[in-house]
């Protein structure tokens, strides 16, 4: 049976989840000194239908890596810029490559790509989630404090597909997460609900302080993300008042952690000296993205 990686869900329960950021600890330690190549001879077509910096460089790093062959497709570099259906896209490289890994838009896209091929496809981001970069948040994270147990979260910010994919973590792990969001931005409550389901305990707050205080890990994102630069004014009026500072920091547990996942606009959702202090561990986590990237190509192909 093709594993498909659509959310966290898709690795199962939470020993599904920990043997990735397992993985993702080898993978980071033997860096340069492990021999195998359990990709040689794949095809990985990494497809983007949205720009990026750091999924795109971890990806092509890790393919290379692990002994594959990634192949970047663009949006403005294929016929998908010019409107060819996913379905017809999907079939040509369901027939060349071996893998894909897909940066769209909708859900919906991601779930056509995989109704048409018969090769493991990963979710490399989606308007309504971004599992990989939560595999990348939890592993730094644990190699931080040692554990993901007893450790509060908080989300600052839009209640965006960041925020959805902390959501599924602390169901899986059964965690804690503290979310501030204003209104008409907040998370969807059927995800809050699967969530306390699972027996996380999810708290929603208007105030970033309450949702900060004591907290292990902050998280935020942009104000505005890609596809939404016509709403910046907008959002930016609505967002008054949850930048992730000093002010803000001051209320989490004295030995908390910042995560962002980057790119970030100084100065809106984070301040500088945060980002650039001594508890952020902004670039431990881009870095995660290669390990953990890794990880989840292996368990794609039934390697882990």
């Amino acid at each position: 049976m093709t594993r498909h990686f659509r959310n966290l869900a898709d690795l199962g329960d939470a020993q599904g989840l920990l043997s990735i950021l397992d993985e993702a600890d080898r993978q980071k330690e033997q860096r340069g000194r492990i021999s195998e190549r359990p990709l040689a001879g794949k095809q990985i077509a990494l497809v983007f239908e949205k720009a990026s910096t750091r999924t795109r460089l971890s990806l092509e790093v890790a393919v290379n890596e692990l002994g594959g062959s990634p192949v970047v497709i663009t949006q403005a570099g294929s016929q998908m810029g010019r409107g060819e259906p996913i379905s017809d896209t999907a079939r040509v490289l369901g027939r060349m490559v071996h893998g894909i890994t897909f940066r769209t838009h909708d859900q919906s896209r991601l779930e056509e790509m995989i109704r048409y091929v018969d090769v493991p496809v990963l979710n490399a981001l989606t308007d309504q989630s971004h599992p990989m970069q939560l595999c990348a948040d939890l592993q730094t994270t644990r190699r931080h404090f040692g554990t993901l147990s007893g450790l509060k979260f908080a989300w600052i910010g839009d209640g965006n597909n960041m925020a959805n994919s902390w959501l599924e973590a602390v169901g899986i792990l059964r965690g804690t997460l503290h979310l501030a969001c204003p209104k008409g931005f907040e998370v969807k409550r059927d995800l809050v609900e699967a969530a306390r389901a699972q027996g996380a305990e999810v708290v929603l707050h208007e105030d970033p302080f309450e949702a900060a205080r004591g907290a292990h890990v902050l998280s935020t994102d942009v104000f505005t993300s890609m596809g939404q630069e016509s709403e910046t004014a907008a959002r930016l009026q609505a967002f008054a008042g949850y930048q992730l500072n000093s002010a803000v920091l001051k209320q989490a547990d004295p030995k908390a952690i910042v995560l962002h996942c980057l790119p970030a606009h100084r100065g809106e959702e984070i301040s500088e000296e945060v980002i650039e202090g001594p508890q952020s561990l902004v670039w431990d986590e881009a870095e995660a993205r290669l390990h953990t990237s890794k990880a989840l190509l292996l368990w794609a192909f039934g390697l882990l």
